[in-house]
């Protein structure tokens, strides 16, 4: 693959559907709008109508003539989600999505919390959410070359573990090394099982994945704040210089992931720098955990049943 991806090297994106979830901020932002400079149409929804609004706004100051719906949706509410789906499935009836980027999250919650679901909120924004909501949209995504489902990751995910006896963090809650991570590990162990059945089921859809490295967004105000761990916290301050990017360059993953040709069933990209925090996009490392077809077998099925929401032909392709 080429050593130094940039924005200049997506292909135009005219004519094509994108449902990015969390793309008011950070990242999904800045993907939002080097797919609509490319001439994506994008569903933009946010947990408020302002906050999509000012999200295109922000966007159509770059890019004034960009395709953008702004839309509510909350992955910690299961409710939204089956709310917004079918909203979706309204406004654009039949096969009529060709991207859906699964990038919204949450970070290292400093005390646990649970969703209205009663979900544990890092697991059910960061995981549970984005599962419904792609089982509810993959029958309007375009079975043909070229569409894509991305699911937005984290290099913590190396640390995580899926602990099916403390899904919920019920028994102990760590917010970034068990609670996060483990999130971000389900949403690899999805991404990799989802090809597995793609190809299964011989559907031209690609399962991709990325990750941003050491991207500096809101997700490090707006999940651990103040409240961070001091070693963290101190741990943050020493690497913030010299190992971060900004949100753009975080975003290079995730666009790579969506648009690049190079782009294998399966593949997940990342930066290409020391311990993949900073860089161009390169294909990233992927935890044993995450290749483990059983632990996979078994996280579906645990999450059909706790969010009630069903892939139907594509479960039984397992």
């Amino acid at each position: 693959m080429k050593t130094e991806w940039t924005t200049k090297d997506i292909p135009s994106q005219a004519g094509r559907r994108v449902l990015i979830t969390g793309a008011n901020s950070g990242i999904g932002w800045e993907a939002a709008l080097e797919l609509a400079r490319q001439g994506a149409e994008i569903i933009l929804p946010a947990r408020t109508e302002a906050k999509a609004n000012d999200a295109i706004a922000r966007i159509r100051a770059q890019v004034p003539n960009a395709k953008l719906i702004p839309e509510i949706l909350d992955l910690a509410d299961l409710n939204s989600v089956h709310a917004f789906a079918k909203r979706v499935a309204e406004m654009f009836p039949g096969q009529s999505l060709d991207l859906l980027i699964n990038n919204a999250g949450v970070m290292a919650v400093p005390t646990r919390e649970l969703t209205v679901d009663g979900y544990e909120r890092q697991f059910a924004t960061n995981y549970l959410g984005p599962f419904a909501l792609t089982a509810l949209l993959f029958w309007s995504i375009k079975p043909q070359p070229g569409s894509r489902i991305v699911t937005v990751s984290s290099g913590v995910s190396n640390q995580g573990k899926i602990e099916f006896d403390n899904l919920q963090s019920q028994r102990r809650y760590s917010p970034m090394w068990q609670a996060y991570a483990q999130s971000k590990l389900a949403d690899l162990v999805f991404q990799q099982e989802l090809q597995r059945r793609l190809t299964a089921m011989g559907s031209p859809i690609l399962s991709t994945g990325a990750h941003p490295g050491y991207a500096i967004t809101n997700l490090q105000t707006t999940g651990p704040g103040e409240n961070v761990p001091f070693l963290m916290r101190f741990g943050m301050m020493i690497l913030k210089p010299l190992a971060s990017q900004d949100a753009a360059h975080g975003a290079l993953p995730t666009l790579y992931a969506a648009t690049a040709p190079e782009a294998t069933p399966g593949g997940y990209y990342g930066p290409s720098g020391f311990q993949e925090l900073k860089g161009y996009p390169v294909p990233a490392k992927i935890t044993a955990a995450a290749k483990d077809v059983a632990l996979a077998q078994r996280l579906w099925a645990e999450s059909e049943r706790l969010t009630g929401v069903s892939f139907g032909a594509l479960s039984d392709a397992a």
